[in-house]
């Protein structure tokens, strides 16, 4: 049975040149002087042509090769027009600029900056170019006649999104404890069982695409009966690279990223110090080589985990699972039909506001059998179906689906899903094909890659990068994208797809998109016709020339991921038609070549500063310089850069001051950091005042800032501000600094806040207004006596305390309450803490309540340098103490619980019921697990503690009890005696 072919993405491009050649720019700086009856047949000829874009999708889905190689054309065209018409709107902003006086920015030769600068050139050049455009728009107009596609208009974008939260849910994992639930206990009894195996057990699990092989071994994974029977747990996914030695590292790189503790240079060594006497289990998620020796090559190097150690694998082929196996794979089966129906109802029901149709619930069972037994098929007809309402709408899709079974696989249902996407959402999910197979995604790089190449359609009043947030949602709500993954200020989202979907996305964009993960061989290798192309490895210059000598097609997209190219000189001339470019070469740059940039990242490069004339790339929405080490300037030119949106400036510590007037860049959304020079030659804060920045915000040598320029901001004023960090680089005038610290008052909905160096001995008076917060830092704030009453944040959960060397009491303020969702708290060389709350809580009548109940994980260390000469069982102290890190003697009085994990679910006394891990470190005078004298303060249990580190606290000598503790790291005077008593504990 033919598969069914992924729908091509034409449409949006014709339409994003057909809105080019309607722009206003173009009239209002008569760019096109000469040219207007040609100008007037484009915007002509470009909607009749849209008109049957439709059909002729619908007709090449069915593998019409004419329609096919018609639409072929087409793309080809259009990106010639779009950079024709880019080029236009590029003079007509070079004009603006000029008009504007940049030209005298600039002590140079302008001819070098703009050769196309004289009019009668220019207008001579362009018109045969768009001569030339319309000349083929007329070949294909006739083509389109002859093959008599229909008039079916594009359907309207639609607004209406059903969820914005990016943290979608997984809805077949919510289903696959259940369903997967005799699977995993058969995978997790023969794991437990080869404890007693002298070699390496290697256990496949094995059975097609989409069948939920990976969900299965993260059920495996993290399993408790695993999780304790493991002493070092690693999972690596391998895909399409088995090159043996870089597998290794990123085994080796993924067990220090989990924290195992390595020594040695070489990987081998690390390798063994982090399993060596310890069982290990490594998951390698989908293996897709047949090299049986280069395996064997793998196996001999995890040849040194104690007897019992396991390799859980999983994979489509069942020659692999035969050959690495050493015991008998498990072969994955098909998930039963009342599972799938389960899966089907929760995708096509999940927004119904009511009781879902009875008829339409009455032929879950006639979809789910098209699905074969797979999660992944059924999760994405389940979504087709969502936006169906009736019966016929069911009736026709079904109609149109191809049976999905071992023979034809999933592909056919997925392509189904992938088809029924507004055209503006297919492009933007099949640009996604220039990605590696299982590469993770920085999403919100991927909008900006989207707006840079005109994806989003525009709508009139609403952000760009929101209708990108809205399109990565809705796609990833019907499991295009997976493994949707947040940092806790959901500023970082990362993604994957499935390879499945993967390979749809390729179907669609044929050889226009192209990722080279591995070494290229031959100069035939390289993908000359791609236009998006992700580097991850060097291109030698053998292969770039031979490109160019080739006439590869215009690229537009060349993300260089820790990769280089040999001879960059020639690499600019090669890239003139670029939108999107990502290196760390940034010397290379040469602006005049680069006119169509919207996108350039120079993250992590070591340039020192930008070229002046990079000002002239009129059409840049977004520059990433953050992490550049040895940034010093940015260009003084800036404020001409009018489109610029965002500006990553974050990590750049040699960066001194910022451009004068970049409040003229009213269209700046992100500055992430803003450092206030002296001086006239740059921006004060003032600058600030009319920008609407969101995400975050650091403000740096606010010791160069005044009251008046603090209030100038207007930051109180910035309600998509998340993220606030406040940074002197000196602590002298306690005065100023306080007057510069409340004239930054950040809205309410602040959800970060972070302060260096300030001198200060109070808190600003606006903090506790702060009700959104999540997560407050301070360090280094050396006058600061006392915190505010914390508690009456209702949001915090991350609290990071360090070097505040005058703080003798965590809180004050009165009677403390609880911390309703403080998750984390971090307390770092703070010599004087000795007491947690100034308050005596046995003053209070009535049932004593737990402060702290959310709190998962407690660090209480001393300062790196001292933790470092403990480790190495050096006997010195740092030179900066002339006592030990802190005077604390306990942890807070425990609290009673009513209910517990402990024994026979009997009352127990914890401060931190909720505690997963807990870090001890360098605490001379911690003896004691509570804060009050007698015996209940040795029996103080800790219900959830997975994790405990002690390091260097000698007069610590007991243990608590911990029924849940895995994992036990004991360092220095005091280990000996608290292994004994841990011994006993786990004897009793």
């Amino acid at each position: 049975m033919a598969e069914v072919l992924a729908t091509m993405v034409v449409g949006p491009l014709v339409s994003m040149v057909k809105e080019k050649a309607s722009s206003h720019l173009l009239d209002q700086y008569k760019v096109m002087e000469g040219m207007e009856e040609q100008h007037k047949l484009l915007k002509r000829k470009l909607p009749a042509v849209l008109d049957v874009i439709t059909d002729a999708e619908e007709q090449a889905a069915k593998n019409r090769e004419g329609a096919k190689a018609w639409l072929e054309e087409l793309r080809t065209v259009a990106y010639k027009a779009n950079d024709v018409l880019d080029e236009f709107k590029y003079e007509a902003l070079r004009r603006k600029a000029k008009a504007e006086g940049h030209y005298k920015q600039f002590g140079m030769d302008v001819i070098k900056l703009f050769p196309s600068h004289n009019r009668f050139v220019f207008r001579h050049r362009m018109a045969n170019k768009l001569r030339m455009i319309l000349q083929e728009i007329d070949v294909l107009i006739a083509e389109m006649n002859t093959f008599r596609f229909e008039f079916k208009p594009q359907p309207p974008m639609s607004m209406k999104w059903r969820r914005t939260d990016p943290n979608m849910p997984d809805n077949y994992v919510n289903i696959a404890s259940d369903s997967r639930a005799k699977e995993k206990k058969e995978i997790v009894d023969a794991l437990l069982g080869q404890g007693g195996n002298v070699g390496l057990t290697v256990l496949p699990i094995v059975g097609m695409g989409g069948m939920g092989k990976t969900t299965l071994a993260q059920l495996v994974y993290k399993d408790f009966a695993i999780q304790k029977h493991f002493e070092v747990q690693i999972w690596v996914c391998v895909s399409g690279n088995f090159d043996v030695d870089s597998l290794f590292e990123t085994i080796v790189k993924e067990a220090k990223k989990n924290g195992y503790q390595m020594t040695g240079g070489s990987t081998m060594e690390m390798f063994k110090s982090a399993v060596s006497g310890k069982k290990y289990l490594l998951v390698l998620d989908d293996v897709w080589n047949r090299e049986a020796n280069k395996w064997d090559k793998l196996r001999s190097y995890l040849h040194h985990g104690a007897p019992g150690s396991s390799v859980l694998t999983t994979t489509r082929d069942e020659e692999i699972a035969r050959f690495m196996g050493t015991i008998e794979a498990h072969k994955i089966k098909h998930l039963e039909q009342s599972y799938i129906e389960k899966i089907i109802e929760k995708e096509a029901f999940s927004v119904q506001a009511q009781k879902p149709d009875d008829q339409l619930l009455s032929m879950v069972g006639d979809v789910a059998k098209r699905c074969s037994g797979s999660p992944l098929a059924a999760t994405a007809l389940g979504c087709v179906l969502r936006t169906k309402n009736t019966v016929q709408e069911w009736e026709a899709v079904l109609n149109r689906s191809t049976i999905c079974d071992d023979e034809n696989g999933i592909v056919p249902v997925l392509k189904l899903s992938y088809n029924c996407l507004p055209p503006h959402m297919r492009q933007c999910f099949a640009f996604c094909a220039m990605f590696p197979k299982d590469h993770e995604i920085d999403v919100e790089m991927l909008i900006r890659l989207w707006i840079s190449n005109s994806f989003i359609p525009e709508q009139k009043r609403v952000c760009p990068e929101d209708i990108g947030k809205q399109i990565f949602n809705e796609l990833a709500q019907r499991s295009f994208f997976q493994e949707v993954q947040q940092d806790k200020f959901y500023r970082q989202i990362t993604c994957k797809i499935h390879d499945l979907m993967h390979d749809v996305a390729q179907d669609s964009m044929g050889k226009e998109c192209a990722a080279i993960d591995t070494k290229l061989s031959q100069s035939e290798d390289f993908p000359y016709s791609a236009r998006h192309l992700f580097l991850s490895v060097d291109i030698e210059e053998n292969v770039l020339n031979a490109s160019i000598e080739k006439g590869s097609p215009a690229i537009q997209t060349l993300i260089c991921d820790r990769s280089k190219i040999a001879d960059v000189q020639k690499l600019s001339k090669y890239l003139r038609p670029v939108r999107a470019l990502k290196t760390w070469q940034g010397r290379f740059l040469k602006p005049k070549y680069l006119h169509h940039l919207r996108y350039l990242d120079l993250s992590r490069s070591n340039i020192v500063a930008l070229p002046e004339d990079i000002t002239i790339l009129y059409h840049l929405q977004t520059l990433n310089l953050s992490y550049c080490a040895r940034l010093q300037q940015l260009p003084k030119a800036m404020k001409y850069m009018t489109a610029l949106r965002h500006l990553y400036t974050h990590g750049c510590p040699k960066l001194t001051s910022m451009p004068p007037n970049l409040g003229h860049l009213t269209s700046l959304q992100t500055l992430t950091c803003f450092v206030l020079g002296t001086g006239s030659g740059c921006s004060n804060m003032e600058a600030l005042k009319n920008l609407d920045l969101g995400g975050q915000l650091e403000l740096r040598k606010l010791e160069n800032a005044t009251g008046a320029d603090a209030k100038a901001a207007k930051l109180w004023d910035k309600k998509r501000l998340e993220e606030l960090t406040l940074r002197w680089s000196d602590d002298n005038d306690k005065e100023a600094h306080k007057e510069v610290l409340e004239g930054l008052r950040p809205h309410d909905g602040l959800k970060a806040l972070r302060m260096y160096c300030c001198s200060s001995s109070g808190i600003p008076t606006w903090m506790l207004e702060l009700q959104g917060m999540v997560e407050l830092e301070l360090e280094d704030c050396q006058n600061l006596e006392k915190l505010p009453a914390l508690w009456q944040l209702p949001s915090l959960q991350f609290l990071h305390l360090s070097n505040l060397q005058n703080l003798h009491c965590l809180f004050s303020g009165g009677a403390p309450s609880k911390f309703q969702k403080l998750k984390m708290m971090s307390l770092k060389n703070m010599p004087n803490f000795e007491m947690w709350w100034e308050w005596d809580r046995n003053e209070v009548q009535g049932e004593e309540q737990i402060l702290f109940p959310e709190v998962e994980n407690l660090r209480i260390v001393l300062c790196r340098i001292c933790q470092i000469l403990r480790c190495g069982g050096i006997g010195m102290r740092c030179k900066e103490r002339s006592s030990g890190c802190g005077k604390l003697i306990a942890l807070p009085k425990a609290s009673v619980i009513k209910k517990s994990s402990g024994r026979d679910g009997a009352e127990c006394r914890s401060p931190f019921p909720a505690l997963k891990g807990l870090c001890l470190s360098g605490l001379d005078k911690f003896h004691r697990w509570e804060a009050v004298q007698g015996s209940l303060g040795e029996q103080v249990t800790f219900p959830s503690l997975e994790q405990l580190e002690v390091i260097g606290c000698p007069e610590l000598t007991t243990f608590p009890e911990a029924p849940r503790l895995i994992n036990v790291e004991l360092l220095g005077s005091s280990a000996l005696a608290l292994w004994k008593c841990y011994l006993f504990e786990c004897n009793k």
